[in-house]
């Protein structure tokens, strides 16, 4: 049988033979670092024979630990097995339920016997078990066994979640009209598990790994159902990336906006609406500075600010089609005799603004922005922070063209989000999603939108990466991407296409031929929601916002309280210059309330004493860079305006660059 390996290059096998016999094939050295093979995408069990050819040449892949996530979710997946080896060695009479892989690590569910409480006390000496069988080398191996034999073996061990599991797949493949004969079976060692697989060789491929936290977690989610004990993990193939990943764990802990939001009196949250930001002045001011930017940069770019209610009739939902595809996610209500929804986005609302007008082609493009408020009904289990909420407002606009205009339109989008991002030094990757499964509009229409995509990425010479099937339920869409300092990846803006909503709407245009034409519909997000945008900033900064988005710009500290007359004065003169200035006349002492405004981030303090008083001269010092020195208020007030003039990012070199 003939395959195909990443180079291109063709690699003839026997029949029956597995993905072992592929590896040692290549090469003795690829023999001995292979995890898995990859066969037309699927992963597989070096063990396993490889499927048979079927008239074309399969792709082979053999995956390694430089295979990136791939190998990563399997020597995870590796170590859930292991954790449960080493739970039911320790904690005899253990019911297992399930263990995946997931970003970032592992967990595995567990309903410990009557009596035992298993918490993160516990952990050393789970690893430590979980390092003997590590150490032991053992080989993970596959077995097909009839459904039967499967069900009356978890019975007999009274893994009551296993059989449940069986059951359900059973149920599921009979609807699908596809009876399951088999299940497959792995084991390690002296435990045995219902899984699909695959796996490692052996658990010796486990190099480095950490238990980490303890949690309750609903069998299945359903809060009806028994609550087991989580244990998450994480694993890597050597214990400098998972030392570089523990690190990167603290800081995001340390660094997380759900604590530094109320620390630096920003926001706050409450359970009597619960994924809603309470805005504090401070919060405020920051919301507002990015609003502002958002306001001016659109201005400039011939954008008009538009205003749009909260609640509609279901007939403008049902007519965009987020009444069949969205409803689940809305906020609905009746009130005479109508069935209303809080809107979750702004787009149908423009449409029907659009349409409460005549337009000519003079008119068009029609660029409308509204910083519009919005609700969505996200479950309580996914709410977290700002960066899942239920209420947070968009720089949302939406552009109604011509066919003609769409080019320049999205080259446009796209110079505004690099405008936008290169003020925070952000970088940002493309990726253009195509028509999903689940969709509205001709073949037509799609073939249409996604050609003009990607006519206009290639006229303006930009790389990007195909995301297939991940385009909104309207349209295809370019989505712009960063990594934070952490390394986490984050989606912020977003271009979309949309030749359907206007025709579900029936918008038109009079053309220079004074016939009626349909416009084209391009929505667009560069910040996306506001909230989150804050969420990941104070994340990444540690909550050290540059000077123009600070909400306390500068803090003017008297040295004693025969000072805090000439402190008040130069305070009144930062202020009417346009900074956000405070004085802090407290009795403690100055030493203790320079440390309290490190501590909020305020990024200019200005220290006023008998020198400095006498001369008309502050001393300065920076957060976080230090002591600069004294200097005139007039210098110390243009110094400031200018940063926030110019939005500089400058001040420190932590913000040059998101990398």
């Amino acid at each position: 049988m003939d395959y195909e390996l990443p180079d291109g290059t063709t690699l003839t096998l026997p029949a029956g033979a597995t993905g072992a016999d592929a590896a040692a094939a290549i090469g003795a050295g690829l023999a001995r670092a292979a995890l898995a093979v990859r066969v037309d995408g699927e992963l597989r069990d070096l063990a396993r024979p490889l499927p048979p050819a079927d008239g074309h040449r399969p792709r082979l892949e053999i995956v390694t630990d430089r295979s990136g996530e791939d190998a990563l979710a399997l020597v995870r997946h590796d170590a859930a097995h292991v954790l449960a080896e080493a739970v039911l060695e320790l904690y005899p009479g253990t019911k297992i339920s399930i263990g995946p892989p997931i970003d970032g690590g592992f967990y595995y569910d567990f309903q410990f016997p009557d009596g035992v409480a298993v918490g993160e006390d516990e952990l050393p000496e789970l690893e430590r078990a979980m390092r003997a069988h590590i150490d032991a080398d053992e080989p993970f191996v596959r077995q097909e066994v009839p459904v039967a034999e499967a069900l009356e073996r978890f019975r007999e061990e009274d893994q009551p979640y296993k059989v449940e599991l069986i059951e359900d797949l059973v149920r599921q493949a009979a609807e699908a009209g596809r009876p399951l004969e088999k299940v497959s079976l792995y084991t390690n060692g002296a435990f045995t598990d219902l899984c699909r697989g695959p796996h490692a060789p052996s658990t010796g491929r486990i190099r480095a790994f950490k238990l980490q936290s303890v949690a309750g977690a609903y069998w299945r989610g359903d809060s009806a159902r028994q609550m087991l004990t989580r244990i998450y993990g994480t694993a890597f193939f050597s214990g400098r990336e998972l030392d570089e990943h523990l690190e990167r764990l603290e800081r995001a802990r340390a660094n997380d906006h759900r604590r530094l939001g109320p620390q630096l009196g920003l926001f706050q949250f409450s359970e009597v609406s619960p994924g809603a930001a309470f805005w504090l002045p401070a919060g405020a001011e920051v919301f507002n500075s990015l609003v502002a930017l958002s306001r001016e940069m659109g201005r400039e770019r011939g954008y008009l600010e538009v205003k749009t209610p909260q609640i509609y009739d279901s007939s403008l939902w049902r007519t965009s089609g987020h009444w069949d595809k969205y409803a689940e996610s809305m906020f609905v209500t009746e009130y005479e005799d109508r069935q209303m929804a809080i809107k979750p986005m702004n787009c149908p609302g423009h449409c029907q603004l659009y349409s409460l007008r005549a337009h000519s082609y003079r008119d068009l493009p029609l660029r409308l922005w509204e910083p519009g408020l919005l609700h969505r009904r996200e479950p309580g289990g996914t709410l977290h922070g700002l960066l899942r909420v239920r209420h947070f407002a968009q720089d949302d606009s939406h552009i109604f063209c011509t066919e003609d205009q769409v080019q320049e339109e999205v080259a446009g989008v796209l110079e505004f989000a690099f405008a936008t991002y290169r003020i925070f030094g952000i970088d940002v990757r493309l990726e253009l999603s195509t028509r999903p499964a689940q969709r509205i509009g001709s073949d037509e229409l799609w073939d249409r939108s996604e050609r003009a995509l990607e006519q206009a990425l290639a006229q303006l010479g930009l790389d990007y990466t195909v995301n297939e099937g991940d385009g909104a339920f309207y349209g295809p869409k370019i989505d712009m991407h960063m990594t934070d300092s952490l390394g986490r990846s984050w989606q912020l803006g977003t271009c979309q296409l949309d030749y359907n909503m206007p025709e579900r709407f029936a918008l038109s245009y009079t053309g220079a031929d004074n016939a009626q034409h349909r416009p084209v519909m391009i929505h667009r997000a560069l910040m996306g929601s506001y909230e989150r945008f804050i969420g990941i900033l104070l994340e990444h900064l540690g909550g050290e916002l540059p000077v123009w988005l600070a909400p306390v710009q500068a803090i003017v500290l008297p040295v004693s309280d025969r000072h805090a007359g000439y402190a008040a004065a130069v305070r009144d003169r930062l202020r009417a210059a346009g900074l956000r200035a405070e004085l802090d006349d407290r009795g403690e002492s100055v030493g203790r309330r320079i440390r309290d405004a490190e501590l909020r981030r305020v990024p200019c303090m200005a220290i006023a004493g008998d020198r400095e008083a006498g001369s008309g001269l502050v001393s300065v010092r920076r957060h976080p860079g230090g002591d600069v020195g004294q200097m005139p208020v007039d210098e110390l007030q243009d110094q400031l305006l200018q940063e926030v003039q110019s939005r500089s990012a400058r001040g420190d070199r932590r913000y040059t660059r998101w990398r």
